[in-house]
């Protein structure tokens, strides 16, 4: 996963009205810069009522000389000013606050004028006469994004001074208390249990504690311990020697070794062996284990710490995961959430990764529309962080432009329907057209579900998975990679 930081933690209000993000109580500033009177006064009236705090100039000079003086959160610009355009005076207010988003207002507006305006930075653009409703939904989000990242840039400052906490997300009340827990834990040398679904981020907790810790300099190792059979875990995990077992050719080292003086992440903890879990149990005891087919110990000094998406109590009431190294994992659990349970972390979460995706893949930055920020507020997220994540990198990559909607989001997520995509067919279509498109979409939303995990969506599907494969291959589907923990 990308390096992200902490978002901004909208009112109650807010959160039910995804196209208004500020906090309840306060006051934005809007600069305006038109010539012409009546236009002045008409936006001064309206945008006074809505509550901002609203400063005029008339022309560019004075317009740049208020921005050098005072701190706005919005301007609105005019494009025909005296003495030099708007668009001309766009590279100097970007020059001086290149986040600061503004709205280009104009009576002659070309397709041409709108997207040089939009290449220079503007956030929108503005025909005269305006609709008053649209054009407060337009200055509403623009403002929201803006206070949005700046409170991230300062977050980010004060997270990295507190913590280095560098790839971490969250401002609601319940990951500051997750921080403060892995900042009181991150410099002992106590073994650390994090507990949370799939998706929420477990591997960047873990990677937080050891950043922070005293081992900081030393590996850290992580292994996926659900990915592979017991007697290949336990040849990773503790090394073997020449003549081992029939492929063991030479000997090898494990991870417990490559992680000594670092700290060691077991995820999926859950899904190992008992004779696996024993073995564990005892190097946690006495720091001690031997390779497979040897006979001399091997000391170790490794941090522990295990993370699974289960409840570990129920698997030990079941039998199915020992006491004895449940209590001896669970000296310090940490549960991290799911998204749902957070959705003020959101906004600005879709915001990195749509910067995120867009650098990556040498695009334009990307914003999303109302819709599509109001479609991610309303989803339950069941692949939280990690769905989130790639919801976004396939908007990135499938749009054309500079704003995302929601029509370019996967169809679970805003509730499309085969209706909708039925009518989106091509109207000359044949019936086996039509039901392999259908074929196409149900296939790419199962595996977007399952994080492009084609083992995974084939056993949802109930079909083998050489089946898949061979519809996967057939409908000429482009299997994208994995999102990360």
């Amino acid at each position: 996963m990308p390096e992200v930081e902490v978002p901004l933690n909208p009112s109650v209000t807010a959160a039910a009205n995804p196209g208004n993000f500020i906090s309840a109580g306060a006051v934005s500033s809007i600069l305006v810069i038109d010539d012409e009177a009546a236009i002045r006064e008409s936006l001064e009236v309206l945008l006074s009522l809505e509550g901002y705090t609203v400063t005029m100039a008339t022309d560019g000079v004075e317009g740049l000389r208020l921005l050098d003086a005072e701190s706005f959160d919005l301007v609105l610009l005019d494009l025909n000013l005296p003495g030099q355009s708007g668009l001309e005076l766009l590279p100097q207010i970007k020059e001086r606050q290149p986040e600061l988003p503004v709205i280009m207002i104009t009576a002659y507006g070309s397709v041409d004028t709108v997207v040089d305006a939009i290449r220079a930075g503007a956030e929108n653009f503005v025909q005269k006469p305006w609709d008053n409703e649209k054009l407060l939904a337009d200055i509403r989000s623009a403002i929201a994004r803006h206070k949005a990242e700046e409170e991230n840039l300062q977050l980010k400052r004060t997270l990295k001074q507190r913590y280095n906490f560098s790839n971490i997300v969250g401002k609601s009340e319940i990951m500051l208390k997750v921080f403060d827990l892995v900042a009181q834990v991150a410099p002992s040398r106590s073994t650390v249990l994090i507990q949370g679904e799939s998706g929420t981020g477990k591997e960047l907790i873990a990677k937080a504690i050891h950043a922070n810790s005293p081992r900081h300099d030393k590996p850290f190792v992580p292994i996926n311990t659900g990915a592979m059979p017991s007697e290949l875990l336990e040849s990773t995990l503790f090394g073997h020697v020449k003549g081992a077992f029939t492929s063991a050719v030479a000997s090898k080292k494990g991870l417990f070794e490559v992680a000594n003086g670092g700290t060691l992440f077991l995820d999926e903890i859950a899904t190992m062996g008992m004779d696996t879990q024993a073995k564990i149990l005892r190097v946690l005891q006495d720091r001690r284990f031997m390779h497979l087919g040897g006979i001399q110990e091997i000391q170790v000094d490794v941090r522990i710490i295990a993370a699974t998406n289960v409840d570990l109590r129920k698997e030990v009431r079941e039998g199915r995961f020992r006491e004895d190294l449940f209590y001896r994992l669970n000296v310090i659990s940490v549960d991290l959430p799911p998204l749902r349970a957070r959705r003020e972390d959101i906004p600005l979460l879709a915001q990195h990764f749509l910067d995120f995706y867009a650098n990556e893949n040498g695009f334009e930055p990307r914003k999303l529309s109302a819709d599509a920020l109001r479609a991610l507020m309303d989803y339950e997220w069941p692949g939280n962080v990690r769905e989130l994540e790639n919801s976004i990198e396939r908007g990135v990559v499938l749009s054309s432009g500079p704003v995302i909607g929601s029509d370019l989001l996967p169809g679970h997520i805003t509730g499309r329907s085969f209706q909708d995509a039925l009518l989106q067919l091509n109207p000359n279509a044949s019936l086996f057209d039509i039901l392999e498109d259908i074929e196409r979409r149900i296939i790419i939303e199962k595996l977007e579900r399952c994080n492009w995990n084609q083992t995974d969506a084939a056993e949802q599907f109930h079909i083998p998975l050489s089946t898949l494969n061979q519809k996967i291959k057939r409908l000429n589907i482009e299997i994208r990679k994995k999102g990360r923990e």
